[in-house]
């Protein structure tokens, strides 16, 4: 059976707090994402990291691996959570998926936030272990994330890019609403 991992990205502290905002697994798009795929008959699991903004790599593993991980799996990470994929499967070499889909990628390259989350060496054999690797990047996200993606892409020789025109960092801000229907047909074409 397929299934989906939709993981949220870094939210601030003060967000992550804020009890007028929902939890990072219920933001922008991702819930409507998991809805949509769930329409798909694509089990969809957003998992909500426990004080995500911690940056505590044991704790997001911890609770990814909550949910099933196998040759029909579909990653999909968005900012952080993209980061966060590319740095499991590298440390995993075992795991074998359908597809990853990085949207709006970070793995800290210029080391902007001091954190070990990111201190791996990326695996460019994760490109041989999966299906389809896609990329899913816009023109006028924020420069650290620009680089971000033009490491993954000089790094993972064979993976997707989608670059999308004036799409920010692909939140509820960016997309004007809680919807992102290119990226769910990006997902059912693969």
């Amino acid at each position: 059976m397929k299934n989906a991992i939709i993981l949220h990205g870094l939210p601030i502290k003060t967000e992550y707090y804020n009890p007028n905002r929902p939890s990072s697994s219920n933001s922008h798009w991702l819930p409507w994402l998991q809805k949509a795929l769930m329409i798909h008959d694509i089990k969809a699991d957003t998992p909500e990291i426990y004080n995500a903004f911690q940056m505590e790599w044991d704790a997001w593993v911890k609770e990814v691996e909550r949910f099933e991980i196998g040759p029909e799996s579909i990653l999909v990470g968005h900012s952080m959570g993209g980061g966060f994929w590319v740095r499991y499967l590298s440390e995993h070499p075992e795991i074998s998926v359908d597809t990853v889909v990085l949207v709006a990628p970070w793995v800290n390259t210029e080391n902007e936030i001091d954190t070990d989350f990111f201190n791996f060496v990326l695996d460019p054999g994760i490109i041989d272990r999966v299906s389809n690797f896609v990329i899913v990047a816009s023109d006028d996200d924020d420069d650290d994330v620009q680089k971000s993606v033009n490491y993954l892409i000089d790094t993972l020789s064979g993976a997707t890019i989608n670059t999308f025109h004036k799409y920010g960092h692909f939140t509820q801000r960016n997309l004007k609403d809680n919807t992102f229907p290119e990226l769910l047909d990006i997902i059912v074409k693969l």
